[in-house]
C-alpha cells in the first residue's frame, strides 16, 4: 500500500521527480564508473608487471667489477631459484643501411627468453653457442630506422669502452620480438625497444669479465619474498656486506627487488587513485541526497492537509513515517537502477578508449543499489519524521 501511494505521488510530479532522481543517477554512475576504472587500472598494471616475467627477482650492480661467475653460481644454487640469467645493459651506436641510431643493447643468455617472458614474432632467441647474432625488439626492427629490418639482415653495433676506445662488429639478425606494446614494465627491459646479443660477445666487445646484474625466476609468487631475502643474504655474504647492513641501501653495492614488491607498490597507488576517484564521486551523491531531501520537504508541505486527513482517520505516526520514507527510497531505487546502468556503460566506454581491461566486479551492482537505497533512506528520514509529527487538527487547517 505504501509503495503504491509513493509511486502515485512521484507520478503526480514527473518533472520534479525526474530532476531529483537525476542527482542520484549521476552520483551512483560516478561511483560505479570510478570503482570499475580503479579495478581496471589495477588489473592493467598487474598484467604489465606479469609481462616482464613470472615470479621475477632483479638484481642490479651499483659498482663496476662486482658480479662474476662466483655470484652467478651462488644464485643458481639458491633454494627456490629456478632460473638465472646474467645481464649487461649499455647503449651503443647501431647502423643499418645509411642511418645510425643510439639504442640500448642487452647482453644476456638463452635462459633470459623464459625468465624475461620474451615472445618472438619471427626467428629464434639467442643460444649460448651464438656469437655475432642479435634479437631485435619489434619497435627497433619496424620503427627505428628508415627501412624495416628482417631476419638475416645485418646490422653494425659500435660500443664505446670505458677506456675511450671503440669496438664495432657486424651482427646477423636472428629474431624479432612480438609487438606487445607495454606501457608499464615492472623492472625489466622493454623488449620492443632493446637489442639482445650473447653475453660472451658483449663482454668481449666491452673488454670486461663482470656482469651488470642478474634476472632470476623464483619457484612461486607466494614464497618470492622469502626467496628474495635469502638471495639478498647470500649475495651480501659473498660480497662482504654485514648482515646488519642489508636494509641500508647506501651501504649495499647492489639493488635487489622482486615482483611482489612492485605489485604492492602498484596496489597502493591503485588504492589511492580509487579512493580519490570515489571521494569525488561521493560529492555527487551528497548533492543527490540533498535533492531528495528538498523534494520530500516540499512534498510534505504540499500534502499537509492530506497528512492531517490520514492521521484523523487512524494513520499512526509510524504509518506516515513509513509512507514518506518509502517514497524517498523509491526515488533512490529508480536512480540506482539507471545510475548503475549508466555507470557500467560509462566505465566500459572509458576502458575501451584508454585500452584498459574491462573489470566489472560483481559487487558493483550491490554497491549501486545499496548506496542508492541508503541515500534515499537517509534523505527521507527528516522529512518523513516532520510529516509524521504533524498535529492532525493543525494540518487540516493548513491553507
Amino acid at each position: 500500500m505504501a509503495f503504491k501511494i509513493a509511486v502515485g505521488s512521484i507520478s503526480s510530479s514527473k518533472l520534479r521527480s525526474m530532476l531529483t532522481t537525476l542527482g542520484i543517477v549521476i552520483g551512483v554512475a560516478a561511483v560505479i564508473a570510478n570503482v570499475s576504472l580503479g579495478a581496471s587500472f589495477s588489473q592493467f598494471f598487474e598484467d604489465e608487471i606479469g609481462a616482464a616475467g613470472d615470479n621475477f627477482i632483479v638484481i642490479f650492480s651499483n659498482d663496476v667489477n662486482l658480479f662474476y661467475d662466483n655470484q652467478f653460481d651462488l644464485l643458481k644454487s639458491t633454494p627456490g631459484i629456478v632460473g638465472v640469467s646474467p645481464v649487461i645493459q649499455k647503449p651503443a651506436t647501431v647502423e643499418y643501411g645509411s642511418s645510425e641510431r643510439s639504442i640500448e643493447i642487452f647482453g644476456t643468455t638463452e635462459d633470459y627468453k623464459r625468465i624475461g617472458n620474451i615472445n618472438l614474432e619471427s626467428g629464434n632467441f639467442l643460444s649460448d653457442n651464438d656469437k655475432y647474432v642479435a634479437v631485435l625488439g619489434y619497435e627497433i626492427a619496424n620503427d627505428k630506422f628508415d627501412r624495416d629490418i628482417s631476419n638475416r639482415n645485418s646490422i653494425d653495433i659500435t660500443f664505446r669502452r670505458n677506456d675511450g676506445t671503440e669496438r664495432t662488429e657486424t651482427f646477423r639478425v636472428k629474431g624479432i620480438t612480438e609487438d606487445r606494446d607495454p606501457s608499464f614494465v615492472g623492472g625489466g627491459p622493454n623488449p620492443e625497444e632493446r637489442i639482445f646479443i650473447p653475453m660472451s660477445t658483449m663482454q668481449d666487445m666491452l673488454n670486461r669479465e663482470d656482469y651488470g646484474g642478474f634476472a632470476l625466476t623464483a619457484s612461486s609468487l607466494e614464497n618470492i619474498r622469502e626467496i628474495s631475502d635469502d638471495v639478498d643474504k647470500r649475495l651480501a655474504r659473498s660480497l662482504g656486506v654485514p648482515e646488519r647492513q642489508l636494509d641500508n641501501e647506501d651501504v649495499k653495492p647492489y639493488t635487489i627487488f622482486n615482483q611482489a614488491e612492485i605489485l604492492d607498490q602498484v596496489g597502493q597507488i591503485s588504492a589511492a587513485l580509487s579512493a580519490l576517484l570515489i571521494s569525488v564521486a561521493l560529492i555527487s551523491l551528497v548533492v543527490g541526497s540533498i535533492g531528495i531531501m528538498n523534494i520530500m520537504l516540499v512534498t510534505v508541505t504540499e500534502r499537509t492537509r492530506e497528512i492531517g486527513l490520514m492521521k484523523s482517520v487512524g494513520y499512526t505516526y509510524y504509518d506516515v513515517l513509513i509512507l514518506f520514507i518509502v517514497e524517498s527510497v523509491v526515488i533512490g531505487l529508480f536512480g540506482g537502477i539507471i545510475g548503475t546502468t549508466v555507470g557500467i556503460l560509462g566505465a566500459y566506454g572509458a576502458n575501451t578508449f584508454l585500452d584498459l581491461p574491462n573489470v566489472f566486479p560483481v559487487e558493483l551492482i550491490i554497491i549501486g543499489f545499496g548506496v542508492a537505497v541508503l541515500v534515499g533512506v537517509i534523505a527521507g528520514v527528516y522529512p518523513a519524521s516532520k510529516a509524521a509529527k504533524m498535529d492532525p487538527v493543525e494540518a487540516l487547517r493548513y491553507e
